[in-house]
């Protein structure tokens, strides 16, 4: 069940978000909520000036907003400026509903082979598996139904969802969130195709995760064929992403949902690939790149570009492409409509 809030006045949370209060910092607040439908006793914040209308109608106790809002007519009167209210919001949420230490616990019905070794107050739900010489770091939290094949390594604090499966030779590092129904360190899609039909390649590689990295829900990351698929420190993971063998991200990357890269695929530090994007094989993503959604990258993509479209290229570019085809469908109407009159002379 959900952790009661701890209350905190205006005031301290504040100095925990190194924010400025405007109006009585006295007030406790024992919630978080959106503008629409709170109450005096939660905080909200207001991340744009779009959203001022439902600022105005809103009866929060606090909000959390940007200097350039601070004066904004109507709206609640306690407010709490700070540089970045999302930033903000989720220091104040973390500070309000703090992770409980969880006593250690192993469900009766998971089973535990030989040579497993288990850190200090590590939580083991019901029907988990555990292969040989797995080892798991302080207050590990495995969900229902995990396995985790021989070998398999959880570094400390990390939490494992329903049914995620990690095969043998899968690192994972401290702090890591890893969502239900993922699979980490499967064999990837290798084959040798000839007369015969396609000849599976053996992977015989690693899957090595970083310290936080989050999984999303149902995304698969293949192990490496010879050498390891590498996840950077700090990457984030949306539901449904593929990662395939071999593949190398770098720290802090960002992958939407549904994302997938082929095999040997690299995407240096902090990459962005938006929704439904996919990077070919053996192509390296450069440092700070963004990829539009729904974009297909066949090439190198320098650091710090914005690609965007099918086959990816410059951001810009893309744009005056899409321009120029919808001139050109203009161009063809008045062709048709010239073709259409000298046919009627004639």
């Amino acid at each position: 069940m959900p952790r009661a809030p701890v209350p905190l006045t205006v005031q301290a949370l504040a100095a925990l978000v190194d924010g400025r209060v405007a109006g009585d910092g006295s007030l406790v607040l024992t919630a978080v909520g959106s503008l629409e439908g709170a109450d005096g006793a939660t905080l909200s914040l207001l991340s744009s000036s779009r959203y001022l209308p439902e600022f105005q109608a809103s009866g929060a106790g606090a909000v959390l907003l940007r200097a350039a809002d601070e004066d904004a007519p109507g709206g609640p009167r306690v407010r709490i400026v700070v540089a970045d209210p999302q930033r903000a919001m989720a220091e104040a949420i973390a500070a309000m509903f703090p992770a409980g230490a969880a006593a250690g616990s192993v469900d009766p019905s998971a089973i535990l082979s030989a040579g497993v070794r288990l850190g200090t107050s590590v939580v083991i739900g019901p029907r988990v598996w555990l292969g040989p010489g797995v080892v798991l770091g302080d207050r590990v939290r495995l969900g229902p139904g995990v396995v985790l094949e021989d070998g398999v390594h959880v570094g400390e604090d990390s939490e494992l969802g329903p049914n995620v499966v990690c095969y043998r030779r899968t690192l994972i590092g401290r702090r890591c969130v890893i969502k239900a129904g993922a699979v980490l360190g499967g064999a990837g899609f290798g084959y040798i195709s000839g007369p015969q039909g396609h000849r599976r390649i053996p992977h015989v590689g690693g899957c090595v995760l970083g310290d936080d990295v989050d999984v999303g829900a149902n995304s698969c990351i293949d192990r490496g064929s010879i050498d390891d698929t590498v996840i950077g420190a700090g990457t984030r993971i949306d539901n449904l992403v593929h990662i395939g063998h071999n593949a190398r991200l770098g720290a802090g990357c960002l992958l939407m949902g549904g994302v997938v890269l082929a095999g040997s695929a690299e995407l240096g530090q902090g990459v962005v690939v938006a929704g439904h994007a996919a990077i070919g094989g053996h192509f390296r993503v450069g440092d700070r790149a963004r990829i539009a959604a729904k974009s297909g990258v066949i090439s190198e993509v320098p650091p710090g570009a914005d690609f965007s479209g099918f086959p990816a290229r410059p951001h810009r570019e893309f744009l005056r492409a899409q321009a120029a085809m919808y001139r050109l469908s203009k161009i063809t109407d008045e062709l048709e409509a010239l073709v259409h009159t000298g046919s009627g002379n004639g």
